[in-house]
């Protein structure tokens, strides 16, 4: 079944090549790929017309929050799709995820069509979608995973992303990963969750090889480069003219 409802710390890191295969090598005994393996994630956040909610992100406050739809690889139709509700508060985030079709994924968020059964989960998605009232699609995030577990300690969960792309335009996830590269070549975001501390052995580790906590919102990337595309060209119109 499905995982619903998320409480975890999310640390992000960026790693260059080196530093990502030292890595990999040195928590090996404490970490393997989980049953997904390597996958390509697919994301359509949803915004009003003037970006409130990653504006609002970027400035960050104590409470944030998201509203995303995901799959896992490219869509039918059919294919499973997760609705998902991320919150920020105190540095803690917390997730809310319901399933359904791709098809009735769209419907339900970007033409209001019911969903068949009401959740708990759905009802808060409801709230946001009534409290923000434009919201719509406004920005597609993709890339490629690789998702490792915890042998010990199952709450333990390292991802490295590549990839990572946005785009504005072909608002379906049926396009797969496709758009503009937010990491410089040879670049991994790293992503360490977990419940509680982190063990002293896997701190250690990461001082050891220099890696070290950063700010990093791929929506947020994203949209700070739409910003300053879309002030170029209008500086270059303005010096055209």
């Amino acid at each position: 079944m499905d995982k619903t409802v998320f409480k975890r710390i999310e640390t992000k890191y960026l790693l260059n090549d080196i530093q990502y295969k030292a890595l990999l090598e040195r928590i090996r005994h404490m970490a393997s790929v989980d049953e997904y393996g390597e996958s390509t994630i697919l994301n359509i956040y949803f915004d009003t017309p003037d970006f409130r909610l990653i504006r609002t992100s970027l400035e960050k406050p104590k409470y944030k929050e998201k509203l995303r739809l995901r799959s896992y690889g490219v869509p039918t139709d059919d294919s499973k799709a997760f609705i998902e509700i991320k919150k920020k508060f105190a540095g803690v985030v917390y997730k809310r995820r319901m399933t359904a079709s791709y098809q009735k994924s769209l419907a339900y968020l970007c033409d209001g069509v019911p969903l068949e059964e009401a959740t708990q989960i759905s009802k808060e998605i409801d709230y946001v979608l009534d409290f923000y009232g434009t919201l719509q699609p406004a920005m597609a995030i993709s890339y490629d995973r690789i998702a490792m577990i915890g042998t010990e300690d199952p709450e333990l969960r390292i991802t490295f992303d590549t990839n990572i792309r946005w785009r504005t335009d072909h608002l379906d996830l049926s396009y797969g990963n496709t758009g503009v590269d937010i990491l410089k070549p040879g670049q991994h975001l790293m992503e360490i969750k977990i419940a509680g501390a982190m063990s002293v052995e896997l701190a250690q580790i990461l001082t050891e090889l220099h890696i070290y906590p950063t700010s990093f919102s791929k929506y947020g990337r994203g949209y700070e480069q739409m910003m300053q595309m879309e002030q170029t060209h209008e500086q270059g119109k303005r010096q055209t003219a």
